[in-house]
């Protein structure tokens, strides 16, 4: 429950620069100690560049969809018409990924949950 609570507004959508780009390893960190502050992680400045991240990889995300689609490809990921994405599974998909690939953006991590969430049939 205070995942959700906590990390539960990330996945809102709206684009912003690609200068924020964050590292699955750095994001978990943050997350992780997020979470020990319980309650008061929403006073948190990290909060807030945690949820900034996700926002701007899922704007970003459902451009790059849209463009595809536009141009007759066929997109990263086909999500429903309510796409539901809990900030527990998000991080389970981020902490699942081999010490070894956590180098890689946050936006590239979301796109394969995506990916396997919603597959294009």
């Amino acid at each position: 429950m205070k995942n959700k609570l906590i990390l539960g507004a990330f996945l809102l959508a709206a684009p912003f620069s690609a200068a924020q780009a964050m590292t699955v390893d750095t994001f978990l960190q943050k997350a992780d100690a997020l979470e020990k502050k319980g309650m008061m992680a929403l006073f948190a400045s990290d909060y807030k560049l945690l949820k900034s991240e996700v926002e701007t990889a899922s704007g970003q995300l459902r451009e790059e969809r849209l463009a595809a689609e536009k141009a007759g490809k066929r997109g990263a990921y086909c999500p429903p018409a309510t796409p539901s994405l809990g900030s527990k599974e998000l991080l389970a998909s981020f902490r699942t990924l081999p010490p070894a690939r956590r180098g890689i953006q946050v936006k590239d991590a979301l796109r394969m949950l995506l990916a396997r969430k919603y597959p294009c049939r």
